[in-house]
């Protein structure tokens, strides 16, 4: 990463190396902002069925798993349906396409974005999985759960307004 300076976009130097991915796989505790989060160097059915056995051991017995997520087709495999017959008390619940704002866990994806991976210098993917899960340890240490700010009605609303306002400027 270059310096920031004033006037100027934030930028890379000539000789930038991405040092590989990881895929991050999260849940929100609604109620407590507490994270469960687990990384992997695979995007798989494989690696989403090991997750969902974290969040087994890690909840309580006694309490319904509503899982929300978005419609990647790693959710949707027959290994994935076949281990969650066998875990009924996992529930999924599919956000719509383009509605990812609706899963209050990617609001956390954008502040472990914002706070900790932005502008940092990751020569590996170990140091990356390393920045995340020291992220998740401090944030979990005095979690705040997400308090939507306007009810429903007002969402919709503005929704409408602005599906109003962009068909009267397209008939302009």
């Amino acid at each position: 990463m270059l310096p920031l300076r004033p006037g100027q976009p934030q930028g890379r130097s000539h000789d930038y190396t991405r040092h590989g991915t990881s895929s991050l796989f999260a849940a929100l505790d609604i109620a407590t902002g507490k994270v469960i989060g687990r990384c992997f160097r695979r995007h798989r059915a494989k690696e989403f069925k090991k997750f969902l056995g974290d969040l087994d051991a890690a909840v309580p017995p006694s309490l319904a798993v509503h899982v929300v997520l978005d419609n990647y087709a790693t959710q949707k495999t027959p290994s994935v349906q076949r281990w969650l017959l066998q875990h009924p008390r996992f529930v999924l619940h599919f956000t719509p396409t383009k509605g990812s704002w609706l899963n209050q866990v990617e609001r956390w994806f954008g502040l472990l974005t914002q706070r900790q991976l932005q502008r940092g210098v990751h020569r590996s993917v170990p140091q990356l999985e390393q920045a995340i899960r020291e992220y998740i340890a401090v944030e979990n240490e005095s979690p705040k759960s997400f308090v939507w700010v306007k009810t429903a009605d007002e969402i919709l609303a503005k929704t409408a307004r602005f599906a109003d306002n962009t068909k009267q400027l397209a008939n302009a």
